[in-house]
């Protein structure tokens, strides 16, 4: 085969190859899945809202003022609990703010600092894991949905069959057959990314819940220690 000839089936196929990239556009494809999409959006937009909003929440959960508990350790060996209690205040965070309920119930048996620190850090895992329960319930439900539009579709494959008997074109079952693909691309995509950010911040509050106990622990060894 001569190169003219190639250059000739090339330059036909083109445009063949262009008319088939016009048609595969992510809205159009979107669009052929029908209803079922409109649960699948939805749940990709909790998903993406919940994660960028528990992304800012643990950044800043994440931040520890620069020699913070040295200056708690100061103030605890000169008998200045106010002043420990108003450096708490200062400092937005839950290690602060778990400090602070122990500053508390200083002059108690230490039973009872213990049980007040471990309550108020059990609060604010909570406060941190809130929502999460969305993006696992999305990660979960979104490849169903995607299922459900699967069964759909073929569904209307078969009615359309059956209605139009002998006279069934492939262009009268492409519906269905696009809603049933799309639905369940649409419905795994939204599952893995509803599962990643799931498993990300779960990551994150597990780093973040490993600080808690770390300076509670310190905490309380200050208290234990004798004074110089």
């Amino acid at each position: 085969m001569n190169p003219e000839t190639v250059q000739g089936l090339a330059d036909a196929a083109l445009p063949a190859v262009e008319r088939t990239q016009e048609t595969l556009k992510i809205w159009d494809l979107a669009l052929k899945g029908g209803w079922i999409m409109i649960p699948l959006v939805l749940l990709l937009l909790l998903t993406v809202y919940i994660f960028i909003e528990r992304c800012v929440l643990l950044h800043r959960a994440g931040k520890e003022q620069a020699n913070f508990m040295m200056s708690i350790r100061d103030f605890v060996y000169n008998n200045k609990v106010e002043s420990a209690v108003a450096l708490c205040q200062r400092t937005d965070g839950p290690v602060a703010r778990m400090i602070e309920k122990g500053l508390s119930r200083i002059g108690k048996p230490l039973t009872d600092i213990t049980a007040a620190i471990e309550n108020e850090g059990k609060l604010e895992v909570a406060k941190l894991e809130k929502h999460l329960a969305w993006l696992s319930t999305s990660a979960g439900a979104a490849p169903m949905i995607g299922f459900l539009g699967t069964v759909v579709g073929m569904v209307r494959v078969f009615f359309d069959m059956a209605s139009r008997g002998n006279n069934i074109e492939v262009g009268t079952l492409a519906n269905g057959m696009y809603q049933a693909m799309v639905t369940t691309v649409a419905g795994l995509i939204v599952g893995i990314i509803a599962y990643i950010c799931y498993n990300y911040l779960v990551a994150r509050i597990e780093n973040l819940v490993y600080t808690l106990e770390a300076r509670s622990t310190e905490f309380m060894d200050l208290l234990n220690e004798p004074v110089k």
